[in-house]
Parts: C-alpha cells; structure tokens; sequence
C-alpha cells in the first residue's frame, strides 16, 4: 500500500469524480486499500457520493487536490482533458506521476498539454468496482525507475493488468469494454423473450448462457474450440443456432462495433 511521503504528499487524486473514479475507489476500498485517496470535481453532488460510499478526501480547490498528490490520476472525459491539464498547467506546483484514463487520447497530446509530468495511459473496465477488473496500461519515456512499480501495484489491486505497446490501446478499448458482455446478455434475452420464455426465465437463460459458460473455460482450462465442441453436438440445437447466427453475419457486425469504437478513440485523439 502507498505511504505518505510528506505532508500532503501521499495521495491519489483523481481529477473528476465520474463513473471510473466511482468503481475504482470502491474497487480499491473492497481490496482493503486504505491508502489516502483525494478526488476533485466542481459537482458538489459526485463529491458527497464518493465520499459516502468510499471514505475519499473530496475537494472543489484543484490547487489543494494537486499539490496533495503523489499520482494524479485524469479522470475526466476525452474532450475535456485539454482544459483540465490547462488549469493544472497554470498552477505553481512540481511536475508530478500522471495516469491518463481518457480513451483515445496518446501520450503525445498529454506530454503537450501538460510538460514535465511522468505520464502513463491506463484503461481499467468499470468490473474494478468488484476488484475483477482488466486494466491495460502503457509508459511514456520520461517515467522514472520507480513509477512502472507503483503504477501496476496500483492497478493491481482491483483486478488484472496486461502492458500493451500504445498503438494497440484504441483496439484494446474497443474489444474489453464489459459493455460486450451486457449487451450480448440483453439481446439474448429480448429475442429468447420473443421466442417463448417469460422475461425472468429469458434473462436466466441469458446470463447462464454468457456469465457461467465463460466462467466454465476460465476455470476448466479447456481452450474455447474444445468446450464449442462439447456444447455444440452435431446436428444438436445448439450447432444448428451457432451455424445460423454465424451465417446471418454475427462475424461482420463483431467488426463493424470494433472498428466504430476504434474510430471513436482515434476521434477522441484530435481533440
């Protein structure tokens, strides 16, 4: 667990008190961090919430939040991390540890907006609330010896960390989302609804189907052809549904919501 080096000095600070900071304070304080965390956001209403639900330090000063910090993480939206860095940048405080959560947005721009700052991009899925998360991380050439170590201790409290080259964030972002996994449950359901099933039954079904069939490859170690084997006999119900929806195209419109949230972050990157 991170110490304090100094008076005010130990913190965590989030700059925006949004949704990723929500579950990643909670994410942290369920792992039994107890380490000081100083959230920032001019909405009185977030700051009241996390203080409530995670014991954070809350602020409306970003002078106070920033000189407090160890890491600074941003966490505000992609078109709004221009102007953040902008205030940051207009303060009289040392160059700090700097954490980027904005989709989309490459190191070159946040090295521009914000010089002498040690950046690192880091893009943990909102499941940190659990603790279950899959964060990707990646390091900008100016980070000193010791940052890597305590960025990845950071991240890896609430979950899993995978390091990937910065040129395969936009992808990486476009295909962890667990938005995947809740919107694959919801549209089962609905057409499982239409098909027959009350709703109720319908979404068990569904979320059986998704939740418990991938938590059976994770833990039986199987790999995924061996268990589409074993779930789909042929000429069984199962591969005559995996047949018609791979010829309906579900392949092609995988792609399609890929590429668009690809290009969504590459959108994000010219703001």
């Amino acid at each position: 667990m991170a110490t304090s080096t100094g008076k005010h000095r130990g913190a965590v600070v989030f700059l925006g008190g949004g949704r990723i900071t929500s579950a990643l304070c909670a994410g942290l304080r369920l792992a039994g961090d107890r380490r000081e965390i100083v959230v920032y956001d001019r909405n009185p209403e977030k700051l009241r919430e996390l203080r409530r639900e995670s014991g954070v330090k809350a602020v409306d000063d970003l002078e106070s939040a920033v000189e407090r910090a160890s890491m600074l993480v941003l966490a505000v939206r992609p078109a709004s991390v221009s102007e953040m860095l902008g205030q940051v940048r207009g303060l009289n405080v040392a160059p700090k540890l700097c954490v980027s959560l904005a989709a989309g947005v490459p190191l070159k721009n946040l090295r521009a907006a914000l010089p002498g700052a040690r950046w690192v991009r880091a893009m943990p899925s909102p499941v940190c609330r659990m603790a279950q998360a899959l964060t990707s991380v990646c390091f900008d050439r100016g980070v000193r010896k010791g940052d890597p170590a305590r960025v990845l201790e950071f991240f890896r409290r609430v979950g899993k960390i995978v390091e990937i080259p910065e040129r395969q964030f936009d992808a990486f972002t476009a295909v962890f989302s667990s938005s995947h996994g809740y919107h694959a449950v919801r549209t089962l359901a609905e057409q499982a609804r239409r098909a027959g099933l009350d709703g109720e039954t319908a979404l068990t079904a569904a979320a059986h189907a998704l939740g418990d069939g991938i938590q059976y490859w994770r833990d039986s170690g199987a790999s995924l052809n061996e268990l589409l084997h074993e779930a789909a006999t042929p000429g069984g119900t199962a591969a005559a549904t995996m047949a018609a929806m791979d010829r309906a195209g579900y392949a092609r419109v995988v792609a399609k919501g890929l590429a668009a949230g690809i290009g969504q972050a590459r959108r994000n990157a010219k703001r």
